[in-house]
C-alpha cells in the first residue's frame, strides 16, 4: 500500500491505494523500448544534405593536372572542398515504427505503477470550470507539491484547463485515452482529477475489464 496526496477545496489529505494492483514490478526494457518508439514516431525524417552530383556549381577542371606544383583537383563539389557535396549524406526517411499493442498498454501500466510505487501521484479538484485561470490551475497544482514539473490528466478534454495550463513550463494536460508511457514518465509527477482516477483505476488495475477503445 502507498499513499497518494487528495487536492479538495484547499485541503491536502491523503489516501492508501494498493500500487500492486498496476503491476509488481518495473518492466524497464519494456518501458525503454515503449519511450523510444514514442520519440522515434516524433521525428519528422526531413533532414537532408546534397552529395556532389547535387551540388550547384561548374564542372570545369580548376587547374591542369600534373606541373602546377598543387594537389590534383577536378571540381569545387569535391567533398574534401568546403562547400562541396558529402559523401553518404543523409536522406529523408520515416523512423515511425509500432509496438504491439499489448506492450503499449504494458509499458503505460507499467510507469502508471512507477509513479504511485514512488508516491509522485495526485488526485485533484477545483480546476477553473466557467473560464480559463492559470492562477486558480496552478494554486491546485502548488497546494499539492506538484506545480514544478507534473502531467494533469482529465476523464474527457477540458479546455478551459488546456488553456489555463499551457503556458506553465513543465506541465502538460491529457486526456486518459491520450495518456501513453512517454507521457507518464516525461514529467515527474501524475495529477489526476477524481474522474480520471477512476477511469484510470478501471483500465489499468488488476482485473479490471479491458477497454475497446483504441490505444494511443
Amino acid at each position: 500500500m502507498v499513499e497518494i496526496k487528495v487536492y479538495d477545496g484547499g485541503n491536502v489529505t491523503s489516501k492508501e491505494v494498493d500500487s500492486d494492483a498496476f503491476g509488481g514490478k518495473v518492466l524497464g526494457r519494456t518501458l525503454k523500448d515503449a519511450v523510444v518508439m514514442y520519440e522515434s514516431n516524433m521525428r519528422q525524417g526531413t533532414v537532408r544534405a546534397k552529395t556532389r552530383s547535387q551540388v550547384r556549381g561548374p564542372n570545369k577542371k580548376l587547374w591542369r593536372q600534373k606541373h602546377t606544383g598543387r594537389a590534383r583537383m577536378g571540381t569545387t563539389k569535391s567533398p574534401i572542398w568546403r562547400g562541396g557535396g558529402r559523401i553518404h549524406p543523409p536522406e529523408p526517411r520515416d523512423h515511425t515504427y509500432a509496438m504491439p499493442k499489448k506492450m503499449r498498454r504494458a509499458a503505460l501500466r507499467n510507469a502508471i505503477f512507477t509513479k504511485f510505487r514512488d508516491g509522485e501521484v495526485g488526485v485533484a479538484s477545483g480546476w477553473p470550470a466557467d473560464k480559463p485561470s492559470t492562477k486558480t490551475a496552478h494554486a491546485v497544482l502548488n497546494g499539492l507539491g506538484m506545480g514544478r514539473s507534473a502531467t494533469v490528466v482529465t476523464s474527457d478534454l477540458d479546455r478551459n484547463l488546456v488553456k489555463s495550463l499551457r503556458n506553465v513550463p513543465l506541465v502538460d494536460v491529457c486526456t486518459v485515452d491520450d495518456l501513453n508511457a512517454r507521457q507518464v514518465l516525461l514529467r515527474r509527477y501524475l495529477v489526476l482529477t477524481p474522474a480520471a482516477y477512476e477511469a484510470v483505476e478501471k483500465k489499468f488495475a488488476t482485473g479490471a475489464p479491458a477497454s475497446g477503445r483504441k490505444e494511443s
